[in-house]
C-alpha cells in the first residue's frame, strides 16, 4: 500500500535499532522522570466520558501499563496494550493483569500485517509515535485509522519539536526521536483521516537531570471516515 505522500508499506526499512533494548532496561525507572501525567490522565477521562463501559480500547506503547492502561481498565473498559520492549509488557501485565498485553509493533498491525487484533473503539497513543522516524508516522496513522470503528476516538501525545528521528540521552540510554511543531501536527493528523476535537499543552520538567524540559502536546480525535 502507497500512500499520497509516497511512502509505502512494503518497502520501508523498519530500524528499531536500540530503542526497545533501552525501554527494557529503563523499566519502572520510567515513573521517576515523569511522576507528574496530568495531560496523559486528562486525555484519559475525555476517553471515558465519551465511551460506554465495555468498550474496547487499544493502548499502543502501553509501557508499564501506568497509568493509563490502569486508568482504563479501573473504567470498565476492554483494554488491550501493545508495546515493543518485552520488559515494559512484563510490567504491565503484573500492574494491569486485568487487561491483556502483546509484545509487537505497531507496523504488525497494519492492513494486511502478520496480526490481528480485531477492531478498536478507541486508541491511545501517549509518546509512542515520536519513537517513529517522521517517515513512518503517516503509515502508523493510516494504520490506526484501519484499528478503529468508524466514528472512533484516538488520543495521543508528542513532544512539541521539529526533529526527525533525532538521538538524545534518555535515564542513561540513547533513544531516538521525532516531533513536529503543533501546526504541522495537525496537519499531519487531518491527513491521517482524523478530526481534532480537543487539543491541551503543558510545559513539562522532567524529574531527573538528563531529560531537558519540554512542550507536551495531547490531542482528542475522532477518526474520520
Amino acid at each position: 500500500m502507497t500512500s499520497s505522500d509516497g511512502t509505502d508499506d512494503e518497502t520501508l526499512r523498519l530500524d528499531r535499532a536500540g530503542q526497545a533494548e533501552a525501554f527494557d532496561a529503563i523499566g519502572d525507572r520510567y515513573h521517576e522522570a515523569f511522576p507528574h501525567k496530568e495531560g496523559q490522565l486528562s486525555a484519559g477521562e475525555w476517553l471515558i466520558a465519551s465511551l460506554p463501559a465495555g468498550s474496547r480500547v487499544l493502548d499502543l506503547g502501553c509501557g508499564t501499563g501506568v497509568p493509563t492502561a490502569r486508568q482504563l481498565t479501573d473504567a470498565g473498559f476492554e483494554l488491550v496494550g501493545v508495546d515493543l520492549s518485552g520488559g515494559m509488557v512484563q510490567l504491565a501485565r503484573e500492574y494491569v493483569p486485568e487487561a491483556t498485553f502483546h509484545q509487537l509493533d505497531l507496523a504488525d498491525l497494519r492492513p494486511g500485517g502478520p496480526h490481528d487484533l480485531g477492531r478498536f473503539d478507541a486508541v491511545a497513543a501517549f509518546f509512542s509515535l515520536l519513537m517513529l522516524p517522521r517517515g513512518e508516522i503517516p503509515l502508523a496513522l493510516r494504520t490506526i485509522h484501519h484499528l478503529l470503528v468508524p466514528g472512533g476516538l484516538f488520543v495521543l501525545s508528542m513532544v512539541e519539536a521539529d526533529v526527525d528521528d533525532f538521538e538524545i540521552p534518555f535515564l542513561g540510554h540513547t533513544i531516538r526521536v521525532s516531533g513536529y511543531v503543533l501546526e504541522d501536527l495537525r496537519h499531519v493528523l487531518e491527513t491521517g483521516g482524523f478530526e481534532i476535537v480537543k487539543e491541551t499543552s503543558y510545559t513539562y520538567a522532567p524529574a531527573v537531570a538528563d531529560v531537558p524540559p519540554e512542550e507536551q502536546i495531547f490531542l482528542c480525535c475522532r477518526r474520520r471516515d
